[in-house]
């Protein structure tokens, strides 16, 4: 189960790095868009997420549930936010910069919030 447990962090860890890559790449051109990278990157965060802690709560962890419910609120705003836009040839800078900050916020909540583990 550890094992497990290690690979779908390993995965929903490279999912947001693909988010964030996929976002700063962007810093520097004056028009936005989102791509396929922060899709596939976001989807995969997403996905790695929830499957992680349902590994934990089967597993002997405990889980911290205020921290999930945040995360996951967040995550999915930026899953919904990331999908609507797909398609768009450009987005406003106001969006890549929430969609940055919801990003930022994630990694934020997940390393910051003091785990329950012991």
């Amino acid at each position: 189960m550890d094992t497990l447990r290690l690979i779908l962090l390993i995965v929903h860890i490279l999912g947001f790095s693909a988010l964030l890559g996929g976002l700063l790449a962007q810093a520097g051109s004056p028009e936005k868009k989102v791509t396929g990278v922060m899709r596939d990157g976001v989807g995969t965060a997403f996905l790695a997420g929830l499957a992680l802690v349902g590994v934990l709560e089967g597993g002997d962890g405990s889980v911290n549930h205020a921290k999930i419910a945040v995360k996951f609120s967040i995550g999915l705003v930026l899953l919904v936010l990331v999908m609507a836009n797909m398609r768009k040839a450009s987005i406003p800078k106001g969006l890549w910069a929430g969609l940055l900050l919801l990003a930022v916020a994630e990694v934020c909540v997940a390393v910051l919030w003091s785990p329950v583990h012991n």
